[in-house]
């Protein structure tokens, strides 16, 4: 995924976190708001609590991978940060996938239609 979608500054996150709705489950939360650029930001955070450097990565890697492939149904309009939790830490890849998925869909960030 292009280094343009992601939100880089810490202004930006800022932003998304002041002025927020969110949506969440008990291992992850979507933080989103609109905004008016051409196309849709995101961000990842992920707490220490989560574990070591290599599972916080590869938790990111996975997420990246969710999101570039729906970008191409993600809404334009909006810019969200999804915040993982340390629950999630023993999930497999196929049900991160189905809660972001449904988190995305009740946010309105892409439709239901999506069949991935």
């Amino acid at each position: 995924m292009k280094r343009v979608y992601s939100i880089k500054s810490k202004n930006e996150l800022d932003l998304v976190f002041k002025e927020k709705k969110s949506v969440g489950n008990g291992y992850f939360v979507i933080y989103f708001i609109p905004h008016e650029t051409p196309h849709f930001k995101y961000a990842i955070s992920i707490g220490k609590k989560f574990g070591n450097a290599v599972e916080r990565n590869q938790a990111k890697r996975r997420l990246r991978y969710i999101v570039s492939n729906y970008s191409k149904y993600i809404n334009p309009k909006y810019r969200f940060v999804i915040v993982v939790r340390p629950q999630s830490n023993l999930l497999p890849f196929d049900l991160i996938k189905e809660n972001i998925t449904k988190l995305l869909i009740k946010a309105k960030i892409i439709e239901k239609e999506v069949q991935n």
